[in-house]
Parts: structure tokens; C-alpha cells; sequence
């Protein structure tokens, strides 16, 4: 039986579909506007709008379920949008969208799951919150220290609500940006979120979009700026609809992980437009300070002007409306600088993007490691490039790819870059999911974490990485669908082959692999974790007290023949500093030209307040010329001369 409500059918308004230009009223037609929002929202009036893109579809109902249930007819326009105004609508209802007369599906744009990927979606009413955060201006990408975290797994509850008591002790570490791994709703209760399915729903096992609407709330009432990763290359495909509703895929491009989302084709400004407004409704409606842009190497676009270029518009627009900065990162592959150039340049406008070349840097000189695409790096040239210019690649030959690779980063500036040791995909994407301390030794750890918070580039710490967690982060899974089940297990085996790793790669399907992938923060109590821990907190302050990521970076040294380098930076006030890195397992000998005078110690990580083996280093350095210093094996020293009115 189908209950009557009051509906209208409007063109007027906030949230008009159309609108009236100037020129065209001159000649009495309507020009056609796209919606200023997609799914269910509610209006200035208390009504609420429901708007959906299913242009294959001459009927589209709305199926509210209240009661009894509620068919109703929906209006299309020549777009192929089909809207409707409710005026008697309720936030927690649940509601499918009913196509030709046929079969029902959740919203593509829903805000809410509560069933999973299968069942209604919620209407939700997120301006029911009362935020506190209106003194939140955003954070600068020089200030910023990322904390990558999953929600899954950073906690034994695995929810939003309960990672807000962790953020005073975050703060407390010096982090500044902490970035949730995806959380647009998934399959199941586990997943890593890159088999998102509803761009702009949270995951249900998460919580509800006010338990994300209070967790950024919190974090901004501490200081600290929140970023969301979020995935415009693909979709997963367990509870995907989204080819019913439109062509949102195409089949001129394939991905690694299926379809490839149709951003240049026919029909692709429509599909654009969802997913710019994702980006928006993430940055406006639940005030995340940044996205972090997955794999964009494989969004494919051939088209004049990028999607991407087109969403780094609409983002700067926002930022500028809102008085608040707001930045896009992307993850890329490709080290082309055009991802980084202003959209003025012929450039995609990101505002940074993440150094695979500094992370393949620093692992293979601490591991040695040299299978997969370790092969093309393992020596202290690769690193000091990367420390240079922000990658190595920049046109040379790879051997792993077996062709030229990347194009030159000239006239990027360091803040542009985002590196680390540790992140999601070089832990998990191992075969074991093993993090770096389980791969190398105590020391290493320090130099490891040396290296990464001490340079010029913006750091990024992979959750218990600062404590030397020891327990993996694997990859899991929890597919409906046993075939995609089966498929995913197959395709974790084919992954490796380049790799060379024999050993049994863990179910992603069974739960013991999730549940073994929770963080133990207790050891962050125990050592050397504390140390571990202590040091990270001191090289945070270090770098914000002698802002770092503001320095002039005047040279980096090599000692190839030592695998040890020297990054020389001039600081705060002029203040030089001297870094030191020995990635060799025998003590080296360095010398470096140096302006003369005093040159003090101020960090050695051999030292025995570090758990070292030692003081290596005298407190003081009285330089005549030259520094002659011998640096403990798989460690790092921190030197600053005495008088900073000396030039180098």
C-alpha cells in the first residue's frame, strides 16, 4: 500500500536543480544547473531533497520506508537527475531507490549504511551538530606531521568513538595531521576501506556520521588538523551499483582493481560532479582538513582539463569561501611534476604528493632488501637525490620498470613532498605484513625515524611506528561474496610473485588476520618501546623548535664508499645545522668542510639516553676548517654551530 505524503515538485529555492541565467531569460529558456547536492539533504524549509543521476532510467521511485511503505514517483530532468521534495520526510529513515519498476538499490550517494553495502540506506541530518571548531583556521603543510592511522585496527574496539581518547596523547607526540586510511562504507566489518563502495556513507561498523563528526571535533579542540583518504580510481566490487544506476565506468581503461571510472567519456561531467561533491561534502560537511588521494596514476583522463585539476578548483574555491586552509595530496607513481604544477602551468594544482622514491630510499639502505621494485634502489646515491629534489627517478632508466621513469621535480619546494619509512601499503603489502621492526635492528629503528622527521620534507608516521609496534599489518577482507572471497586470496599470491616472497601469504578472509593486525599500544610502556617512543617525541619538538621545515637546505653530502651522507640546513635565527646519517654497519669516519668554531651535539642516537651502544660523540666539536667525526654504525647525529652570525 502506498502512503500519501506531501510532496512538491520545485524548481526554486536552495537546492534547485535549475536555475534561470540572466542571458537565457532574455530568451525564455532554462539553461540546465546540476544539483548543488546529490542524495538526501535536508532543505531551509525542514523538507528534505532526494537527487539521484540515473540517466538510463525513465522512472525512478523513492521507496521511504516509514511504516507502510512509500512509492514515490520521482521528477527527471534532460541531465538525467531525478529529484524529488519531501516535505514530511524524518532523519533515521531508511529509503531505496526503485529503477523502471524493477529492482531496488541503496543510494549511490547515501550518507549511511546501517545494514551494509546490500540494504537501505539512512537518511541523515548532519546539520544537526553542533560544532565547536568555528576558531579552526587549518594547518599550514609546513606544520604539518601526518599520523596514518585505521580505524579498525588502532584500537580493540575499532570504532571513531574510540580513538578520541588517544588524541591528547597523539598531540603530546607532536603529530599535528592525523590521517584516517578510507572510510567510506565497505563490505563487511573488515576491510582496509580501498573496497569502498559508498563514497560518501561512513562505514557502519565505524559508527555513525556523528561518532566522524564528533572525532573531528575533538581532534580540532586539540590542535590537531584531521585528513581523510579517499579513493576516485576505482570502486569495490561487492555492493556495487553504481553501473545500474549510469555510466560511471568505462571500458576504454582498466585499473589493477577493476573498471576504470569514466572521468573523459560521454556522460563523465555527471560523473565528475559526484565525485567532486564527495570531495566537498568531506571538507565541508564534516570539516576534514585534507584528502589524501589514492593511486591517482590510475585515474585515467585524456581529457583537456583532468579531473583532478578540475576538483584542485573546486577545493582552492572552498578553502577561499571558507576562510580555512584545506589541501589536496596525491599518492602517485609516476613522479611527474605536472601532478604538482599550478593548474596556470598546464599542472593538476595538488598541493603535495607522497616520495615513493625517499621510503624505497631509506628501506633497502636499512634492509637490503632488493627484489620487486626494491630493485631499482639500494644505494646512498638514490637517497641523497631524493633528499635534493623530493624522488630520484627523474627520467634514468628503471630496471624494475625496464623503460625511463619519471620526468625532473625542478621548482617543487620540499613542502610538496610527504615521506616516511611506514605506511599502509609498504607494511601491508608485504606478504606477511611485517613492519620495519621486525626487518631490522633497535638502532636502525632510530635512524630510521631520524632521517624521516628530520628532513625538509613534511613526515609521515605509520601508526605504532613510533613505538616499534610488532605486530603485522596484514591485508583483510570481509567479502560477501565467497567468489570474491577466493579471488582476493588468489590475487594477494599473484601480487608477491616479483617480490620472491615464499612464505604463506595469511587468508585476507579469515579474522584472526584482521584481529592480528590491532595495534598492542601497551608496549609503547615497556623497552626499548618507551625509548623508541621518547625519541620520536624529542625529534618532533627538535624539528618544530627549530622549524625545519622552513629551513634552507644548503647541501647534502654523500660518503658512498661509508653509506652515510650529511644534510647541512640552515634554520631558525640562521642557526646552521649538520646532519649526520651512517646507514653502514661499521663505524664511519666523515669529514666535511665547516664553517670554523664550536659545532655542538645536540641529538646522537647512539647515545646511551637512547638506548645506544654509547656516547660516540664529544658534546662540543671545535672546528678549524674541516669536521672530522667518526659516526656509530645505523645512526644519526645532529650538530649546530655555536655561532649562528656565521655563514656557512
Amino acid at each position: 500500500m502506498t502512503e500519501s505524503l506531501n510532496i512538491s515538485h520545485r524548481s526554486d529555492g536552495p537546492g534547485e536543480i535549475y536555475f534561470r541565467t540572466m542571458a537565457a531569460a532574455q530568451m525564455n529558456v532554462y539553461q540546465p544547473k546540476r544539483p548543488s547536492s546529490l542524495g538526501a539533504t535536508p532543505l531551509w524549509d525542514g523538507s528534505w531533497q532526494f537527487v539521484v543521476w540515473a540517466p538510463h532510467h525513465k522512472v525512478v521511485e523513492l521507496h521511504l520506508q516509514r511504516g507502510q511503505a512509500s512509492l514515490l514517483p520521482m521528477e527527471p530532468d534532460e541531465l538525467g537527475y531525478h529529484r524529488i521534495v519531501v516535505e514530511e520526510a524524518l532523519a533515521g529513515q531508511k529509503y531505496l531507490y526503485r529503477l523502471d519498476k524493477s529492482h531496488e538499490r541503496p543510494d549511490p550517494a547515501s550518507r549511511f549504511q546501517p545494514d551494509g553495502v546490500h540494504g537501505p540506506s539512512e537518511v541523515v541530518d548532519l546539520g544537526a551538530f553542533v560544532w565547536t571548531d568555528s576558531s579552526w583556521k587549518g594547518l599550514d603543510l609546513e606544520d604539518s606531521i601526518f599520523y596514518e592511522l585505521h580505524v579498525g585496527t588502532f584500537t580493540r574496539q575499532g570504532t571513531l568513538t574510540a580513538l578520541i581518547p588517544h588524541l591528547d596523547e597523539l598531540a603530546e607526540l607532536g603529530v599535528t595531521m592525523i590521517e584516517l586510511m578510507p572510510v567510506a562504507q565497505f563490505p563487511g566489518a573488515r576491510n582496509w576501506g580501498y573496497d569502498g563502495v559508498y563514497p560518501f556513507a561512513v562505514q557502519n561498523s565505524y559508527g555513525p556520521p556523528r561518532d566522524l563528526q564528533n572525532f573531528v571535533n575533538a581532534a580540532h579542540s586539540r590542535n590537531l588538523g584531521v585528513t581523510l583518504d579517499v579513493v576516485y580510481n576505482h570502486l569495490g566490487p561487492d555492493g556495487n551499483y553504481l553501473a545500474e544506476y549510469g555510466p560511471y565506468f568505462c571500458d576504454r581503461y582498466r585499473t589493477p582493481w577493476g573498471p576504470a571510472l569514466n572521468f573523459d567519456g560521454p556522460y563523465s561531467d555527471e560523473v565528475r560532479l559526484f565525485f567532486i561533491q564527495n570531495a566537498l561534502y568531506w571538507l565541508n560537511d564534516l570539516h576534514f582538513d585534507a584528502l589524501r588521494l589514492d593511486a591517482v596514476h590510475g585515474i585515467f583522463d585524456a581529457s583537456a582539463f583532468p579531473f583532478l585539476a578540475e576538483l584542485s578548483a573546486a577545493v582552492a574555491s572552498l578553502s577561499a569561501r571558507l576562510g580555512r586552509k584545506i589541501h589536496l595530496i596525491a599518492e602517485s607513481d609516476l613522479n611527474d611534476v605536472r601532478v604538482l604544477r599550478p593548474r596556470e602551468q598546464g599542472g593538476l594544482g595538488m598541493d603535495a604528493q607522497w616520495s615513493d622514491d625517499f621510503h624505497h630510499s631509506v628501506h633497502t639502505l636499512l634492509t637490503e632488501e632488493r627484489s620487486g621494485y626494491y630493485s631499482d634502489f639500494g644505494d646512498t646515491h638514490h637517497l641523497t637525490d631524493t633528499l635534493r629534489s623530493g624522488w630520484y627517478y627523474a627520467g634514468q632508466y628503471s630496471r624494475y620498470r625496464r623503460r625511463k621513469h619519471g620526468n625532473s621535480p625542478s621548482g617543487s619546494k620540499h613542502l610538496q613532498f610527504v615521506v616516511c619509512t611506514q605506511n599502509h601499503d609498504q607494511v601491508g603489502n608485504r606478504a606477511l605484513g611485517e613492519r620495519l621492526s621486525r626487518l631490522v635492528d633497535f638502532e636502525s629503528l632510530k635512524l630510521a625515524a631520524g632521517i624521516t622527521v628530520l628532513s625538509s620534507f613534511v613526515p609521515l608516521i605509520f601508526m605504532g611506528e613510533e613505538y616499534g609496534e610488532i605486530a603485522p599489518f596484514q591485508y583483510f577482507t570481509s567479502h560477501t561474496d565467497l567468489q570474491l572471497a577466493e579471488a582476493a586470496r588468489r590475487g594477494r599470491q599473484e601480487e608477491f610473485a616479483a617480490f620472491e616472497w615464499k612464505e604463506q601469504i595469511p587468508d585476507p578472509q579469515a579474522e584472526s588476520t584482521f584481529a592480528g593486525s590491532k595495534l598492542n599500544r601497551a608496549l609503547s610502556k615497556e623497552e626499548p618501546h618507551r625509548t623508541l617512543r621518547r625519541l620520536y617525541q624529542g625529534l618532533l619538538r627538535f624539528r618544530r623548535d627549530y622549524e625545519l621545515a622552513r629551513a634552507t637546505q644548503l647541501a647534502v653530502v654523500e660518503y658512498p664508499s661509508a653509506r652515510a651522507l650529511m644534510v647541512l640546513l640552515r634554520g631558525r635565527d640562521s642557526r646552521l645545522l649538520a646532519m649526520l646519517f651512517n646507514f653502514g654497519d661499521s663505524a664511519a669516519p666523515l669529514t666535511a668542510e665547516l664553517p670554523s668554531g664550536i659545532w655542538e651535539i645536540r641529538i646522537d642516537s647512539a647515545d646511551s639516553a637512547w638506548a645506544g651502544h654509547g656516547v660516540s660523540l664529544p658534546p662540543k666539536l671545535h672546528v678549524a676548517g674541516a669536521l672530522e667525526v667518526k659516526l656509530q654504525p645505523h645512526s644519526f647525529a645532529v650538530l649546530e654551530h655555536a655561532d649562528p652570525s656565521l655563514e656557512a
